[in-house]
């Protein structure tokens, strides 16, 4: 049974290898052997499917090299955007401060009084204090309680002892600072305060007999031996008359004490009621 299987098996081999022959020998249309076609006809397939698949992926290679090189492009442009929005805040910045400081020359230019400019170096880190630190001292004639002004209006007074480079100014709108003030059309007297309120100035002692109107400018009289009469600090905001002898005002500072940059501390101070100025 085992030699008839081998047999068998020797038989299948040499009609195969028999059936190669001849198709050597048998050309195909083209003029090959029709082995050699078959087998060019295999190759030439896979060829092109190995040419296909390099192609995609050459294609998707090079896609992702040009996403990978916009990516970094954008990423550029975006850290230029930043770098020129920057610059753009940066020279606004410097165009108010010289606009401030050029108003602020042209105050001192047409005060009486003899003033100082001074640049504001700091504020206070207590919160509430409502106090910011000057670059001029005794060294420069500063003494205590020396008014400071700015372009729209009143700021505050020197406050506490002086260094010889340095004073801290305590800003009128602080809980412990007052002005005595006068209202410009109505001529009521008063004494302006600080306080934590919107608006932050208050006017007390306002006699109710007087007719305050709600926008009437609000100005030092000069009664409180420290700010020179007629320098301004705000505008009423609100007039109540009170159902004592005093009315409610509420006053909207002229200064914007969020944004001081260079003051003026007064240095001549207000006349006494006998018309002699103070030391």
């Amino acid at each position: 049974m085992a030699s008839v299987r081998r047999t068998f098996v020797l038989f299948l081999l040499l009609t195969f290898g028999h059936m190669l022959l001849i198709s050597a020998q048998v050309q195909s249309k083209s003029g090959l052997p029709l082995v050699q076609a078959g087998a060019f006809s295999v190759f030439a397939s896979m060829q092109q499917l190995t040419s296909g698949m390099a192609d995609v992926g050459g294609s998707i290679w090079s896609n992702y090299v040009a996403l990978r090189g916009v990516e970094a492009e954008n990423d550029s442009l975006q850290k230029r955007v930043l770098e020129l929005e920057g610059l753009v805040q940066s020279q606004a910045a410097i165009v108010s401060q010289t606009q401030e400081l050029e108003g602020v020359l042209r105050l001192q230019q047409s005060l009486v009084a003899t003033t100082l400019a001074a640049r504001v170096i700091a504020g206070s880190p207590a919160p509430g204090a409502n106090m910011i630190t000057i670059d001029r001292g005794t060294a420069d004639g500063i003494e205590l309680d020396m008014a400071v002004i700015g372009q729209q209006g009143v700021i505050g007074r020197v406050f506490g002892r002086p260094t010889q480079h340095a004073a801290q100014v305590q800003l009128l709108i602080g809980r412990q600072a007052a002005a005595a003030a006068v209202t410009e059309t109505s001529l009521a007297v008063g004494m302006v305060l600080g306080g934590a309120g919107d608006p932050p100035l208050e006017m007390e002692y306002v006699d109710v007999l007087h007719d305050v109107a709600v926008g009437e400018r609000v100005l030092t009289s000069g009664l409180d031996g420290i700010y020179p009469r007629g320098f301004v600090i705000g505008t009423v905001e609100r007039a109540v008359r009170g159902s004592g002898v005093y009315s409610d005002l509420r006053v909207r500072p002229a200064v914007d004490f969020t944004r001081l940059d260079v003051v003026l501390v007064v240095l001549a101070r207000p006349a006494r009621a006998g018309g002699e100025p103070q030391p």
